[in-house]
């Protein structure tokens, strides 16, 4: 299994697979999940989703959560199965409950949406929280959403700006200009004009023009001409995602 996977990740795809073919056939979970995964995406063989979920069904039912994770997207896009979210919602909650960082991100937007299961702003924020320690980024991002819209929570101005500082720290665009509104507006966070347009201005960078287009206009009217090249200046350096 090592050596497939030296070779899958050095894009030596079919040599990965003769590797894994086998070991399939004679029932290795996460072998069947390999193999899923590569009809899934096309590589090493032709794409094929009925192929895929053949295979991610055999290891999903063995247990494996990277086998349940994906049959859970096939069920949820519709890919080599009716699009079913419901089912989809199971799968993920399967792979989710063995730590599968994918999944429980996955799994807290659904619950958060109400898509597939039960609208449930606790466990959306559980499994957030979950997937956020176990460094998932968007989950971090939705976990500010979720305390400053107070979603199953109290409203929480300075949680919301901690959750968002570490997703925008990390290079979320959305997050990044929710961070730029709360500097702008001191919410959460002491208000800092420099900042403010700083973060907005990543925001913009990385592709989160049009949530941060009426903050950015607002932080670039306030700020004076020395604060614009500062937050230019910050806006321009590498994110250490630690600070």
């Amino acid at each position: 299994m090592a050596d497939a996977l030296i070779a899958w990740n050095a894009g030596d795809y079919g040599v990965a697979l003769d590797f894994w073919a086998p070991l399939a056939q004679a029932g290795v979970a996460r072998a069947q999940s390999n193999m899923g995964a590569a009809f899934l995406a096309g590589q090493g063989v032709e794409r094929d989703p009925f192929k895929a979920v053949e295979w991610l069904r055999r290891a999903a039912e063995q247990g494996d959560p990277g086998g349940q994770r994906n049959l859970a997207l096939c069920h949820y896009e519709g890919w080599g199965v009716p699009q079913d979210q419901a089912v989809a919602a199971t799968w993920y909650g399967k792979a989710a409950e063995q730590g599968d960082v994918d999944a429980q991100d996955m799994l807290s937007w659904m619950k958060l949406l109400g898509g597939g299961c039960e609208q449930d702003y606790v466990g959306a924020r559980v499994w957030a929280e979950k997937a956020a320690a176990q460094s998932s980024i968007a989950a971090m991002a939705r976990l500010g959403d979720i305390h400053h819209n107070a979603l199953g929570v109290a409203r929480d101005p300075a949680a919301a700006a901690e959750w968002w500082r570490r997703a925008a720290r990390r290079g979320h665009a959305e997050a990044q200009a929710m961070l730029g509104a709360a500097y702008l507006a001191g919410k959460g966070v002491e208000r800092d004009p420099v900042e403010a347009l700083h973060w907005l201005l990543r925001a913009q960078q990385n592709g989160a023009s049009e949530l941060a287009a009426g903050f950015l206009r607002e932080a670039r009217a306030h700020a004076k001409p020395s604060q614009r090249a500062e937050a230019e200046r910050r806006a321009s350096l590498s994110l250490d995602p630690e600070q």
